[in-house]
């Protein structure tokens, strides 16, 4: 039987705590799930893309066992002093809608898995900071679709970047962001003022079958953007 199968639940929630405090300053749910090996990382980025219902769906253990790892975990920061923030979590799409941490959307469950414990030997603007980056919104992400004939889930329409829904694929125009141009990365200083710029943007991604993970291609920014930084858009 592995060390794994033996340590109980507690110490290693305590373990993968210690770990994740020690290298961001703060402890969240879904990083300690990603820890104890319950939640893997593609999984976790599909669901803040919006195409899973609810992480609990995703978790490779029962409810039960989830709230004794929350129960644990909140033991552990509360006896090292770490301070609870709550934490908005929204989809990286369009429409920013809140992302669902149980399948039963529970409201005190929901609170549980929002809550980011952060270490309290930052200053007060620090954990401003921290607090802050946790809750800001993740980037928009167009997918460079793997194969042709691709269908919008919206409109039946196809296109070279789509963003998935819950409905399925959809073509940038359907998503409001059809206005957009391509900006092909290579250029980092170019791509952070275009992005700091641009009012609407997104990240644009293709899957590496190689490397077996999501790789950026470019960014979609506003034309105006490009026009003011001296770009052509043609």
């Amino acid at each position: 039987m592995s060390r794994r199968n033996n340590e109980p639940l507690s110490d290693r929630v305590a373990r993968v705590a210690e770990a994740l405090l020690a290298d961001q300053h703060y402890v969240s749910v879904a990083d300690l799930f990603c820890g104890l090996g319950w939640l893997d990382a593609s999984l976790l980025e599909q669901w803040r893309r919006g195409q899973v219902g609810s992480l609990e769906e995703v978790t490779r253990s029962g409810l039960l066992r989830i709230r004794e790892a929350m129960t644990h975990v909140r033991a552990w920061a509360l006896a090292k002093g770490l301070s609870p923030s709550e934490t908005a979590y929204v989809a990286q799409t369009p429409r920013r809608q809140p992302l669902r941490f149980s399948r039963s959307n529970d409201p005190q469950l929901e609170e549980l898995f929002r809550t980011h414990w952060v270490s309290p030997a930052l200053s007060e603007k620090k954990r401003e900071r921290v607090a802050a980056k946790a809750s800001r919104a993740p980037e928009l992400v167009a997918i460079v679709p793997a194969r042709d004939g691709w269908s919008c889930h919206r409109c039946g329409g196809t296109g070279d970047v789509l963003m998935m829904e819950d409905g399925g694929p959809a073509c940038l125009s359907c998503v409001g962001l059809g206005d957009l141009v391509f900006l092909p990365a290579g250029n980092a200083l170019l791509s952070r003022r275009a992005k700091a710029k641009s009012k609407r943007h997104a990240v644009v991604v293709r899957f590496s079958r190689t490397r077996g993970r999501y790789e950026r291609q470019g960014l979609l920014v506003e034309p105006g953007v490009l026009a003011e930084l001296g770009q052509d858009t043609a």
